[in-house]
């Protein structure tokens, strides 16, 4: 997975647990595009400081998710159901039973992943 989309994903669903100073420095880096530097001058911080606080909710929000996996739930539901509608587009084309059985085999794995 790219980093930024990475960072997006993590930030999705873990990002309010940061502080606010900590989301709001962490938007503008990886949102709002913002440079170190823009960041430190309108925060009144160093731009090392910028970069630490970087650092340390990367490493904030990997932690939570090594611990709860939501992300990685997230991105293997999203594939599955993607599967799904391939083997329901299938279907319909060739009215075949063993796709049916592939759907329901699919849905119930998301089921069980939820």
């Amino acid at each position: 997975m790219e980093k930024i989309v990475e960072q997006g994903l993590l930030y999705d669903f873990y990002g309010e647990l940061l502080t606010d100073h900590q989301r709001s420095v962490y938007e503008d880096v990886v949102f709002n595009d913002l440079s170190p530097s823009e960041i430190a001058k309108e925060q009144g911080i160093s731009r090392q400081g910028v970069h630490d606080l970087i650092r340390r909710c990367n490493k904030i929000l990997e932690e939570y998710e090594a611990k709860l996996h939501l992300v990685a739930k997230f991105v293997k539901i999203r594939e599955m159901v993607g599967e799904i509608q391939s083997q329901a587009d299938e279907y319909m084309e060739t009215r075949d039973l063993e796709r049916i059985e592939q759907i329901r085999r699919l849905s119930g794995e998301i089921t069980s992943t939820l």
